[in-house]
């Protein structure tokens, strides 16, 4: 799988880069937070580093962090066992080959849907897998069809130097939400060109989840 293969090649070098915008990274994560309680369980796909799933470990009762980059799942379990978290799982797997029958509620994908494959399968996948009232907190590089950085992209993706990125409007990936039985909650660009970071819920009452109104 080429996208495998470029993220265990890169992983070091991912792991190690900053956050580029700290002060958009710590809202994501406020915003995140009001819709967890003690009881929440919580999907994070693609969960890269592992340090958002480190941030929100305290505040919930377990994470699964799935990520199908072997470098990415040794740095996961390494981390956490360093900071005494026993309450994350690390898993070598993609969203596709994660059993649907799980349930959470709370799933995150940070940085994740512009990458996959199939984007429509794997949002009707996330929204299987919560439960009634369950929340899919989002942050996506929505470029547009017609985005310059198209055609630079896609010489170095078909060669593997970088990942295949799909390129789509907020719209359009706000319609594929509904599509998937989710309603969008709230929605927030830090900054033109930025990452869209998006709360969307399934319907239904669920007892995990306790929001306060972000």
């Amino acid at each position: 799988m080429a996208a495998k293969t470029f993220w265990d090649r890169v992983a070091r070098r991912y792991i190690a880069n900053p956050v580029s915008d700290v002060a958009a990274y710590q809202r994501k994560l406020d915003l995140t937070r009001a819709w967890l309680t003690p009881d929440t369980e919580v999907l994070e796909i693609g969960a890269g580093s592992g340090a958002t799933a480190r941030q929100h470990a305290p505040f919930v009762r377990h994470i699964d962090c799935i990520d199908y980059s072997a470098g990415m799942v040794a740095h996961q379990r390494a981390e956490a066992e360093k900071a005494g978290l026993t309450n994350i799982t690390v898993t070598q797997s993609s969203l596709s080959d994660w059993p649907q029958d799980r349930r959470y509620d709370v799933i995150l994908a940070m940085s994740v849907l512009h990458l996959l494959p199939d984007r429509r399968a794997g949002l009707a996948r996330i929204g299987a897998m919560l439960r009634p009232g369950g929340v899919f907190v989002s942050s996506t590089a929505c470029l547009g069809a017609v985005s310059p950085l198209r055609p630079l992209i896609a010489l170095p993706s078909a060669l593997g130097l970088l990942p295949r990125v799909g390129f789509f409007g907020v719209e359009v990936l706000l319609a594929e939400m509904r599509d998937a039985g989710l309603t969008v909650v709230s929605q927030w660009q830090p900054k033109a060109r930025a990452a869209h970071f998006i709360v969307a819920r399934k319907p239904g009452q669920g007892a995990a989840v306790a929001h306060s109104g972000a």
